[in-house]
């Protein structure tokens, strides 16, 4: 199952389950003032307030850290192609008969990072793009290496090789960005805490009748829309936020290449 559908099935069973556990809180309530004649001298409100407190500290702080996470990987992108272009560019320090083969060499790896980015969705996929990533990074490492060897060419080796070093480092950070989430119960207590916060929406119309399902299924879809935001920014590369525009850099460094 995709990382997309799985975002989208917990959205839409938070959904589902807020007003049904809103109508179990004013069910619960109503039967508490019919039992108890005191019960409508009881004032929760303090504990009502910590938790929905809770609940939006909770959210902006997911939030503020997806995003977060989000720009970074925006950034990283930015530096992979700076990276790339660099060292292309400096492959005019090689012998002249040295360059050609590095330079198919440098293509191959561009498309290679680029199609790595389609197939993310696919784990297996990916791996085995990834893997093909880092022949070419080997491939290209050692030509140049050996192009470099040469007395004559001290400033090829001093300027090449420290930006191949540079463009192979950055593939690591970006594999470390793609990777890292917050763990899985900061998401289970973000969905807990909205549970508990359509029971308290529920218990407090318990002095009226009829539940304000108008409220209630507003309040269900804004809390769901929130976690959905959360989760397509925290994975960019399964839903409607993506990181596409940014990545066309690599796109237009290999057109620039041909």
């Amino acid at each position: 199952m995709s990382q997309y559908l799985i975002s989208v099935l917990a959205c839409l069973l938070l959904f589902v389950s807020m007003p049904v556990i809103a109508g179990f809180g004013h069910r619960v309530g109503r039967r508490l003032l019919h039992c108890d004649e005191n019960a409508k001298e009881l004032s929760t409100g303090t504990v009502d307030a910590a938790i929905l407190s809770l609940l939006g500290l909770l959210t902006a702080f997911t939030f503020s850290s997806a995003y977060s996470r989000y720009d970074a990987r925006r950034l990283l992108i930015v530096e992979e192609a700076n990276a790339i272009g660099t060292a292309y560019l400096r492959l005019d320090l090689l012998p002249e008969d040295r360059q050609p083969a590095l330079r198919n060499k440098f293509r191959e790896y561009v498309a290679s990072r680029s199609e790595l980015w389609r197939l993310l969705p696919s784990r297996d996929a990916a791996l085995a793009a990834y893997e093909r990533c880092e022949k070419w990074q080997q491939a290209i490492w050692e030509d140049a290496v050996d192009a470099t060897r040469g007395e004559t060419l001290g400033d090829a080796r001093k300027l090449l090789l420290p930006a191949l070093n540079e463009m192979i480092d950055i593939t690591t950070t970006r594999l470390v960005a793609i990777q890292s989430h917050p763990p899985l119960i900061i998401f289970l207590l973000l969905g807990l805490l909205s549970l508990a916060a359509s029971w308290i929406v529920g218990f407090g119309m318990a002095k009226s009748a009829r539940l304000s399902y108008a409220h209630v299924f507003g309040f269900a879809a804004m809390a769901s829309l929130a976690l959905y935001v959360i989760l397509d920014i925290e994975y960019p590369r399964y839903g409607l936020i993506t990181l596409d525009t940014p990545h066309k850099l690599l796109e237009d460094l290999l057109q620039s290449m041909r």
